[in-house]
């Protein structure tokens, strides 16, 4: 039996994730966040929970926001839509190298992501 549609969604976010990892850029950037090593906890549930059953359309995002994905491992996800809307939450460490005005705070980050307001309705 073929593997299910989130299974396969995990393993290709996984190796998205190693296949990024050696990446290295210069000046002027000096942090890289990969939500989908620290967080991926919540990733993989979210994953689960939504990408088993067919889709019509698909949202593509081309960073992860400070105060959402960077915080929850959820695409747009700003932590009360992740948390009280999509009934994710999960343990969330931190980037090897972390910028101290964008520190990971997980599901305790007191900011909220406008772009993943705007998506969830939350």
């Amino acid at each position: 039996m073929p593997a299910g549609r989130s299974t396969r969604l995990r393993a290709a976010a996984r190796k998205l994730s190693r296949e990024v990892a050696p990446l290295h850029f210069g000046a002027p950037v000096s942090h890289v966040y990969d939500p989908l090593d620290y967080a991926w906890p919540c990733h993989a549930s979210y994953l689960a929970r939504y990408g088993d059953s067919p889709k019509r359309v698909v949202f593509l995002g081309m960073n992860p926001g400070p105060f959402g994905m960077a915080q929850t491992g959820v695409p747009f996800g700003e932590v009360s839509a992740v948390r009280d809307f999509l009934g994710i939450e999960g343990h969330v460490g931190r980037p090897a190298r972390e910028h101290p005005k964008r520190p990971v705070e997980g599901f305790a980050c007191p900011r909220s992501e406008v772009s993943g307001t705007r998506l969830w309705g939350a």
